[in-house]
């Protein structure tokens, strides 16, 4: 991994992949016009899962170009950035989101109040995507 959990700023994102409930995911179309929209997100091992609708434009965008950037948001006030760049692949092999116990234990609640149960998720979200971070860029404080 990118991140050395020995030192603090690596401790610190790994902290807060671990506990971020959102990030920014950016991808870029065919004709260069980059597009942030928020996800979902769970780290697995090295990398990063996140579940695209399957209507979502991001997962055209990776076909033509795997390179994306990955943002966890600040603490408010402008402090306390991590951000990354990566590349990502959509993992068709990968389980869904409703047999994920890592992602349910993550967002099961908000899934079950807002988003009709797991299942029901699954069916709109069901899309794996694998990120792999590349490069680490943290600014504590």
């Amino acid at each position: 991994m990118i991140l050395d959990p020995v030192t603090e700023k690596g401790a610190h994102a790994l902290e807060r992949l671990g506990s971020s409930m959102a990030a920014w995911l950016t991808t870029v179309t065919e004709d260069g016009q980059p597009q942030s929209l928020p996800v979902w997100f769970i780290r697995a091992d090295n990398q990063v899962i996140v579940y695209s609708d399957h209507r979502a434009r991001r997962n055209r965008n990776l076909e033509a170009n795997p390179r994306v950037s990955f943002h966890l948001p600040d603490e408010g006030h402008g402090g306390d950035i991590v951000t990354f760049e990566a590349t990502a692949e959509i993992d068709p092999e990968y389980p869904p989101a409703a047999e994920n116990a890592a992602y349910l234990a993550k967002y099961g609640a908000l899934i079950d109040a807002t988003l009709g149960g797991p299942v029901r998720f699954s069916q709109t979200y069901s899309i794996p995507i694998r990120i792999s971070l590349t490069r680490a860029i943290v600014f504590q404080g």
